[in-house]
């Protein structure tokens, strides 16, 4: 899954794409590099992040999925959004395969019912408080335990309501210390409980440079790594801005996977 990020104020500089060139050129390098999902976000969830309306989040998103939709219509789509009015549109009107919630319906309640209404394929993340609040909310008794409890809750509620393909994202670095995700980490096989997809998005993030030293431009060879990792401990899905990087830790690790079945 590719990242191509619709706003002014993502955390990785590297990855912020408003003009239409830009975003043309970064779907391009998506594709050329073997990336198989877009994944587009028009609102920055990095910690602190400021608030962006709902028009604003549509707007931009709006320019992207116009732009794939004429140019690349057979590309699989999906949308970072927590708001559900964002969803049915992308979905209704963009053909917007899946949607990538970051608080698992709990920043607007009117999510579960349309995703479910819609019957698409959602991701629902691990989040405490919102992208501005998330990192004063840190305090667990026990963080596995009370992550595995919060998407058993929600899980069930989804399949009452009649949705069915839903993936799971642990969500690493939000609502967590550095510590905390890699914790998070080492206990990634405990999610493979649930029998569903797992999505893992640790691509540049703090939990490398603030454990290594250096910024997030720095910061390729540590999502490697823990790319790599995650692999290995059941991620189906990883979530990156490098996508040739993603895609040969994916090959590579399938690859030793066989072997070492032989």
């Amino acid at each position: 899954m590719g990242i191509l990020n619709i706003t002014p104020d993502s955390f990785y500089a590297g990855s912020r794409k408003q003009s239409e060139a830009e975003i043309e050129k970064r779907i391009q390098t998506i594709l050329e590099e073997g990336g198989t999902i877009i994944d587009i976000g028009g609102y920055s969830s990095r910690p602190d992040a400021i608030d962006v309306s709902s028009e604003e989040e549509m707007k931009r998103l709006q320019m992207a999925l116009e732009i794939l939709n004429k140019q690349y219509p057979d590309v699989i789509i999906s949308v970072d959004t927590f708001r559900a009015d964002i969803a049915r549109r992308c979905i209704e009107r963009y053909g917007v395969a899946i949607i990538n919630d970051i608080s698992a319906g709990e920043l607007d309640p009117n999510m579960f019912e349309t995703v479910a209404d819609l019957r698409v394929p959602y991701i629902m993340m691990h989040m405490r408080g919102t992208p501005k609040t998330m990192q004063q909310h840190t305090n667990y008794t026990n963080m596995m335990s009370e992550i595995i409890q919060y998407f058993a809750e929600k899980v069930k509620r989804l399949h009452l309501m009649g949705a069915n393909d839903i993936i799971l994202d642990p969500g690493f670095g939000f609502s967590k210390t550095v510590d905390q995700n890699y914790e998070l980490m080492s206990n990634l096989k405990e999610f493979g409980l649930f029998g569903l997809p797992l999505l893992v998005g640790i691509s540049r993030k703090s939990m490398i440079y603030k454990y290594l030293g250096g910024t997030p431009t720095e910061s390729l060879n540590g999502t490697t790594v823990l790319n790599t990792f995650a692999l290995l401990n059941g991620a189906d899905i990883l979530r990156v801005h490098d996508v040739r990087a993603a895609v040969e830790a994916v090959r590579i690790t399938e690859k030793l996977t066989v072997n070492c079945q032989l």
